[in-house]
């Protein structure tokens, strides 16, 4: 039966068990929740069949959610887990995130434990997650932050800190790329080729002038 009572997590999130017996999410990447610094992480760690637990970390003054998407596209009825700071304690809700909202619904989560210290939010938990028809286990992963507001219990729209390409749950030893940064990284050269082409222009132009300059002399 689903119970998302919040215990007190008393032992950080790590990162020690990454690629042996749990599949991690991270940015930057190999970055440590236990450690003081600014890390977005997580843990995915199979117990059997579709029944996962999940260590969850990240910086925000408002919430910390996980969600799990049949396919690469994120934002189509996305089963979410939220971690909330409510006034330095950690709040639990399931939602799922349509069209970059979130709406409450109860999820098959037990077991859940979570600590807030400053910005950083940790919960671990148990869920089971969505049935998978066509591969077993496979989901793209998005870790977001968003606004909270914990008098009226209102979730804001999430942004992605992370978030990759279909990923095996089940396989601790899959490459799991963070599509945000790279998306960030590869805009770069677009500003580059601009001024490059804005020079050339230029160039042209002056050349241009000359010439004409030249012939009515």
């Amino acid at each position: 039966m689903p119970n998302t009572t919040v215990e007190t997590l008393e032992t950080p999130v790590s990162r020690a068990d990454c690629g042996s017996t749990q599949l991690c999410a991270d940015e930057p990447s190999d970055c440590d929740p236990s450690q003081a610094g600014s890390c977005f992480f997580l843990s995915a760690r199979q117990t059997s069949g579709r029944n996962f637990e999940f260590g969850l970390s990240g910086e925000s003054t408002g919430y910390l959610s996980a969600s799990l998407s049949l396919d690469a596209t994120a934002g189509g009825n996305d089963t979410t887990y939220v971690c909330a700071n409510n006034n330095g304690n950690v709040q639990f809700f399931g939602a799922v995130l349509n069209n970059g909202q979130l709406t409450l619904t109860e999820l098959n989560v037990n077991s859940v434990k979570g600590r807030v210290d400053g910005n950083r939010i940790q919960c671990t938990f148990a869920a089971t997650v969505p049935d998978q028809v066509t591969r077993a286990q496979g989901f793209s992963i998005s870790v977001s932050t968003g606004p909270f507001n914990a008098t009226s219990g209102e979730l804001g729209s999430p942004t992605a800190a992370i978030r990759t390409p279909v990923v095996n749950l089940a396989n601790p030893n899959a490459t799991v790329t963070n599509e945000v940064t790279t998306t960030t990284t590869t805009a770069a050269p677009t500003t580059s080729h601009a001024v490059t082409l804005q020079q050339s222009l230029t160039h042209a132009l002056l050349v241009t002038v000359g010439v004409l300059g030249l012939a009515m002399l």
